[in-house]
């Protein structure tokens, strides 16, 4: 018996964290490591989401805290607490290496890519751009996230209402 490749499932690998006791996931392939939380250095003059920045083995990675990004309250960091480093690829710079703060991580799923549902559809005034879709999985729900579009400095600005234009 032969199998047609059309036929079979394809299937994406995401890694899920925890936000404010809800499920997001990213993929896997996009996670460069996971690191415990430790201080960062500070970056003047940036939005409260973007932490500050990190070296690792001598590249600098700035660091966004999701929570801020998704106007969620904030927490102080626990020993739960990590950093996600990953490769994310714009059209203005290119590959860029970033990190994202998050409560907890939680498990690797294999994702069936017909079973992610659309992201709702909030209206014009609302970006969900940076939403890849939704996985309704066993235990929950988790909010795949498009990390390209969610961490590109273009974007900045469409999701937290943070303005980067000088004012005089």
């Amino acid at each position: 018996m032969t199998t047609d490749s059309k036929s079979e499932p394809h299937v994406e690998q995401f890694l899920t964290f925890e936000l404010a006791g809800e499920a997001y996931g990213i993929e896997i392939l996009k996670v460069q490591e996971i690191r415990g939380w430790e201080p960062i250095r500070k970056i003047p003059n940036t939005p409260d989401y973007l932490k500050g920045a990190l070296n690792l083995r001598g590249s600098i990675v700035p660091i966004v805290d999701l929570r801020e990004r998704f106007n969620m309250e904030k927490v102080e960091y626990s020993p739960m607490t990590v950093v996600i480093v990953m490769c994310i690829e714009t059209e203005s710079t290119g590959s860029t290496v970033m990190g994202i703060v998050a409560d907890a991580v939680s498990d690797v799923l294999d994702i069936n890519l017909s079973e992610i549902k659309d992201a709702p559809n909030l209206g014009s005034k609302i970006n969900t751009c940076y939403i890849r879709g939704m996985y309704v999985g066993k235990h929950n729900m988790v909010m795949l996230l498009d990390v390209d579009k969610l961490l590109n400095p273009e974007e900045f600005t469409n999701i937290s209402g943070f303005s980067v234009s000088s004012e005089s």
